[in-house]
């Protein structure tokens, strides 16, 4: 399963439209993930084109109550994998990496995969067993108003494996 990330889109707020590239990255996701800020359900419509959407409720998003693909959290099970999808990953401590103490200690039991928005900057990771997927922004990546990056994560005999993709 191939299964495409994006997140703070921030449309129409900042940037006017997804980067064209898009549908070249995305052709042939099974899922498509949204971490967070969209601001616009035109958006997910314009996504869900592509393969089905399931969207974290950003800091920024306010039209969001009546749109069923966006949840604070989406908790799903893909094969053998558990996902967490949320805009706003715990803030690891500076010493989390050395001590073992987290905030994402509570979901070691219950999570393989955690994807996150919110910070605009890419980033692939692992804490603990969990990956980490953070995908940048698609359309304001370090917040500068220009096509960024987004993720596309691979489940495939058992294994996950996430690339970052420009798609400038």
């Amino acid at each position: 399963m191939r299964i495409g990330i994006i997140s703070d889109t921030h449309i129409p707020q900042q940037v006017d439209s997804l980067p064209q590239r898009l549908n070249e990255v995305f052709a042939g996701v099974d899922l498509i993930l949204h971490g967070g800020d969209i601001c616009a359900s035109s958006v997910l419509d314009e996504l869900e084109q592509i393969a089905p959407v399931l969207a974290a409720l950003g800091d920024d998003d306010h039209f969001t109550s009546y749109d069923a693909r966006v949840k604070e959290n989406h908790r799903l099970t893909v094969g053998k994998f558990r996902l967490w999808l949320t805009h706003n990953l715990p803030r690891l401590p500076h010493n989390a990496w050395h001590t073992g103490i987290s905030p994402l200690d509570p979901y070691l039991d219950t999570t393989d995969i955690i994807v996150f928005g919110h910070t605009h900057i890419p980033r692939i990771d692992y804490y603990k067993h969990i990956l980490l997927i953070g995908p940048g922004s698609a359309t304001l990546p370090y917040y500068a108003p220009k096509p960024g990056t987004v993720a596309i994560l691979t489940l495939q005999d058992g294994r996950a494996a996430a690339d970052i993709l420009q798609l400038e």
